[in-house]
């Protein structure tokens, strides 16, 4: 399965559980340096997209196999 980030690359996702795990982590992460502020918001929002897309596979997998 394939989903786009927020630039409008394409990502090939080959183990949701580790795809949401990852992305859960990773948007997260932000810097003790303020002076990294507007790198960790974009980060952030990158992050939190791949995130909700992962979910809303994952809810629709679920969904279809009831």
């Amino acid at each position: 399965m394939t989903i786009t980030d927020l630039n409008g690359h394409s990502i090939e996702v080959t183990n949701l559980t580790k795809a949401i795990n990852q992305a859960k982590t990773f948007k997260g992460f932000q810097h003790k340096d303020k002076i990294f502020s507007d790198f960790d918001k974009r980060n952030k929002a990158y992050w939190t997209d791949i995130y909700n897309k992962l979910m809303e596979i994952r809810k629709q997998l679920q969904n279809t196999s009831k």
